[in-house]
């Protein structure tokens, strides 16, 4: 068990990451170095576009709040390198969460079942944390990076668990739980940093975030099924093994 799931998660990890790497460098790498163009040290806040999409991350760095240079990598290759191996290894990690969710609810693993659980996936790590924090570009100006972890991490966890009370427990108390745990941290409100009027064009924004989601949405759509696909596969390898044992 513990090895096949190791074996899918590599297999889908490696799988979604280069699927998001590709659209990523292609929809909004593009859009990060013309945003840059617009950035001064004054409005940026520190690791601002791994925090909004943290499945696709972003191989920028500001300054922090003391007024230092935080390490980036050199433009060019070093930064795309450095991009898609973070991507690569938030993609591993991912999935071995995805396949350690449909073993402990007792799901038969098919590449059906890990794509509904991967849209989930999506629901609740990118599209639920985008509704009150989307993903932004450089030069926006955001709230401190703390209170926009705390809020991340517990609408990501309250929309997981109210999806799996929704969508598998599915009594009627269950149900009303998993609605209200959804809602909670958009009634509780996403923390914003100060209103300024920015330089950027008003489509670059708007044009990064909805691209952003969409690559969120690809990323985990293909870890879903390669997952299921790869997990079959082990399964069956594992099995002619042992029938040969048996036989033997």
């Amino acid at each position: 068990m513990t090895k096949s799931l190791l074996a899918a998660a590599l297999v889908a990890g490696f799988l979604a990451a280069c699927v998001a790497s590709a659209l990523q460098f292609a929809l909004t790498s593009p859009l990060i170095l013309a945003a840059e163009k617009y950035e001064t040290a004054e409005t940026v806040a520190p690791a601002r576009h791994a925090l909004a999409n943290p499945l696709i991350v972003l191989a920028h760095a500001g300054h922090d709040h003391g007024g230092e240079p935080q390490w980036q990598p050199a433009p060019g290759l070093p930064r795309l390198a450095f991009t898609a191996l973070a991507t690569l290894v938030s993609g591993v990690g991912y999935a071995l969460l995805l396949g350690a969710v449909l073993v402990a609810t007792g799901r038969t693993v098919t590449p059906s079942e890990a794509l509904r659980f991967g849209i989930g996936g999506f629901l609740a790590a990118s599209l639920a944390p985008a509704i009150g924090l989307p993903p932004e570009l450089p030069g926006i100006a955001a709230a401190g990076l703390e209170s926009r972890q705390l809020w991340w991490v517990a609408t990501a966890l309250a929309t997981a668990i109210g999806l799996y009370l929704v969508a598998i427990r599915r009594g009627p108390v269950a149900i009303g739980l998993g609605l209200a745990l959804i809602v909670a941290p958009h009634v509780w409100g996403a923390p914003h940093g100060p209103e300024e009027i920015s330089a950027m064009p008003p489509v670059f924004a708007a044009q990064f975030a909805a691209r952003s989601l969409a690559i969120g949405f690809a990323f985990w759509a293909v870890l879903g099924l390669a997952f299921g696909w790869a997990w079959e596969a082990v399964s069956g390898a594992n099995d002619a093994v042992r029938r040969s044992g048996v036989t033997a």
